[in-house]
């Protein structure tokens, strides 16, 4: 890794990601059953949402764009998927097998990490990185 004092600003570590919703209580609930998010708390913003929370950090933020002719942000359709430091690898493909929540895994070439796939409610793809099975 690069040294942090080379140059006088550092874009940081991932704070969160946001994503545009037309089913606010099917996200959450996905997100809270699936990938055990907790729904907490959010700012009084002047719009529907929910901020879920992994590990005490609010790190997925949802923006209601059902009602009132809201349409999510044109151009953002880049983002091809959110990653996450994850941990309990066989415990996570179980439960998602118990849901039925379609996933494919697969080894990192070359490396003792273990990685799991899925789609959100929105079709955003998240990737759960976990080290090699039985180390976590």
């Amino acid at each position: 890794m690069a040294d942090s004092t080379a140059k006088p600003f550092s874009a940081g570590l991932l704070d969160h990601y946001n994503v545009s919703t037309r089913d606010l209580a099917g996200t959450v609930r996905f997100y809270e059953e699936v990938l055990g998010f907790e729904n907490g708390p959010r700012p009084a913003f002047d719009f529907p949402g929910a901020w879920l929370y992994s590990d005490g950090r609010a790190v997925l933020h949802l923006n209601d764009v059902s009602g009132e002719g809201r349409a999510p942000l044109e151009g953002t359709g880049v983002l091809e998927h959110v990653a996450f430091d994850s941990r309990g690898f066989a415990a996570m493909k179980d439960h998602l097998a118990t849901l039925g929540v379609p996933h494919r895994t697969r080894q990192v070439p070359g490396r003792p990490r273990w990685q799991i796939f899925l789609l959100d409610p929105n079709g955003v793809e998240i990737e759960l990185n976990f080290p090699a099975p039985g180390d976590d």
